[in-house]
């Protein structure tokens, strides 16, 4: 969905408290929630929490890469299950969900859409969000890309994602200093995750959402599939076919393995 075509959306009074159904797929205990669902509860949960102190709720993503580092990469594993939420980032998630007999997840709700379907609505919120991640210059001009698309967004701050470890602690500062409902970390897989985890008790904020290369997308650096090819799980082979160089090899090797995965882990 076009962020024209956005309906605005009203923040929830209070955070949800309990848990919503999951799908198992591939090994991975994935949200069921519609894209409208997760937004909803974003908006509505994040500023709330802010606001109380409470710990920030941490957000992954599955894909098919998610699904294959899942199998192969303990760190990345353990990581993830430190989630409290992770959402169908990938359409075959979305479908594996129906194949292997899970409640089914309602759509897909990749970290892009979720992201640009929210502005207008955290505009209209006051919910405010904290871009940490990408180049320079990419979260620069994201930040000031999304200013334009929703009028009196609030971005709380920025910083990108290059810094070394003893300067991490500065870092964590800066995002406290901000305290936003929502901070969007997008440094990559496996390293956007063991960050949040890392920090989590650290950081003030009501939402923490890992979005690997969200900054990109918005400012255009790298373009998204056409609509079809989207909505038929076809995404990754635009990817990879615009950049090939950086995802050729990624989508050879783990695209195979998350489907095998999900084979495997059929019955739960």
């Amino acid at each position: 969905m076009s962020l024209e075509q956005a309906i605005p959306r009203q923040p929830l009074q209070q955070p949800v408290s309990t848990p919503e159904e999951i799908a198992l797929v591939g090994g991975i205990p994935v949200s069921t929630l519609s894209l409208d669902a997760l937004i909803d509860r974003m908006l509505g949960e994040a500023p709330l929490r802010r606001a109380l102190d409470q710990r920030p709720l941490l957000i992954f993503d599955c894909n098919g890469q998610g699904l294959s580092m899942n199998a192969t990469d303990k760190r990345f594993r353990d990581n993830l299950a430190q989630a409290d939420l992770i959402h169908a980032d990938g359409q075959i998630v979305v479908a594996a969900s129906r194949w292997v007999g899970q409640p089914p997840i309602a759509d897909r709700s990749s970290t892009t859409d979720m992201f640009i379907d929210s502005l207008v609505p955290a505009a209209k919120a006051g919910v405010s969000y904290y871009l940490l991640g990408g180049e320079e210059k990419v979260n620069a001009a994201c930040a000031d890309r999304i200013i334009e698309m929703a009028p009196g967004l609030t971005v709380a701050g920025r910083r990108n994602g290059f810094w070394k470890p003893e300067e991490e602690d500065a870092v964590i500062d800066a995002i406290n200093a901000a305290a936003p409902d929502v901070l969007w970390v997008g440094t990559g897989k496996p390293r956007e995750q063991a960050f949040c985890v890392r920090n989590r008790d650290r950081i003030k904020a009501g939402w923490i959402v890992t979005c690997g290369g969200l900054f990109n997308y918005i400012t255009g650096d790298y373009p998204r599939a056409p609509m079809w090819m989207q909505r038929n799980g076809l995404e990754w082979l635009h990817r990879m076919g615009t950049r090939p160089k950086e995802l050729a090899w990624r989508y050879i090797t783990t695209n195979p393995h998350a489907l095998w995965l999900i084979w495997k882990h059929r019955h739960g």
